[in-house]
């Protein structure tokens, strides 16, 4: 059966990807996924920005990706990160995530390249086409230093049915509300602290990093917008609102949420160059939220 779009409504997360001494930590990220299916997440989405897939081997990366959808056994979605700068190259990932069992691919804008917009047209179109699983558009300039501009995404989401969901982290509320009122793609918040607004226009969840330390919390504020409590879901924005800006605040990500999971126990917090681990004074901030959020 086809996988559908609105199939990955809720919370995603963005998973880290453990290391220890240099190497990938699988027994670590057989422990993370149990911890996010038991959690109750819709769908995992490992090898992405917050999987520090730019510094993991194509063998690593396709390791991640086989490992997360072997564990996940089919219990939830898995949408792994398959996006590169090289067309060639993100064509061979998503053949492999489809070959693996993955249920759709995260594809990042190209980056670096600063395609034009026909630039990006043509490269999701030659990803699209080489598989059949659905394909997320993510849209993150401030990382790949250039926005897909709407045209260009509602272009792309009439010509091509299997491009039928977006990752929306421009935090530009009317590029979003641009490109849900003109097409059906599920859109996805791509920043944690947006996912309230973005739901309020019309995004059905989040794909989120501080998922991976409350992903209760962020199941419940989809779940209260959802059943039409929107006092709750307010609520449960304004709570888990400091966590989610100290994870783009402190640092870069995932650096902040690498140091939460080793103060919490979850991880050895080891990251790969050039990430750096968090300043002191950071480390000492995000402590103090963590046990102010009381799960520290």
């Amino acid at each position: 059966m086809v996988t559908r779009a609105e199939e990955f409504s809720g919370l995603s997360v963005a998973m880290t990807t453990p290391f220890r001494n240099g190497k990938v930590d699988l027994e670590a990220l057989e422990r993370q996924t149990e911890f996010l299916i038991h959690s109750g997440v819709t769908c995992l989405v490992p090898v992405g920005t917050t999987g520090e897939s730019p510094t993991l081997s194509h063998p690593e990366h396709e390791t991640v990706i086989s490992t997360v959808v072997r564990v996940a056994g089919g219990r939830v979605k898995v949408m792994p990160g398959t996006g590169s700068n090289s067309t060639e190259e993100a064509i061979h990932l998503t053949k492999w995530a489809e070959k693996t069992g993955a249920d759709a691919a995260l594809v990042v804008g190209p980056y670096y390249n600063k395609p034009m917009q026909e630039g990006f047209y043509q490269h999701y179109k030659a990803v699209a086409t080489s598989v059949g699983i659905p394909v997320c558009i993510y849209n993150i300039p401030g990382r790949t230093s250039k926005n897909i501009e709407p045209a260009t995404i509602i272009r792309l989401a009439n010509d091509f049915p299997t491009i039928c969901m977006l990752k929306e982290a421009t935090g530009q509320m009317d590029q979003a509300s641009q490109i849900a009122s003109q097409t059906d793609l599920t859109i996805l918040s791509g920043d944690d602290s947006m996912t309230l607004p973005y739901m309020s226009i019309g995004a059905k969840g989040v794909i989120s990093v501080v998922g991976n330390i409350v992903p209760k919390d962020m199941i419940a504020l989809c779940d209260a917008f959802f059943h039409g409590e929107i006092i709750k879901a307010q609520q449960l924005h304004y709570k888990t609102f400091q966590l989610c800006r100290d994870m783009l605040g402190l640092a870069t990500n995932p650096i902040p949420i690498k140091a939460a999971m080793k103060l919490l126990g979850m991880d050895t917090g080891e990251m790969r160059l050039p990430l750096t681990p968090l300043e002191p004074e950071s480390e000492i901030k995000l402590r103090h939220t963590l046990e102010v959020y009381g799960i520290l």
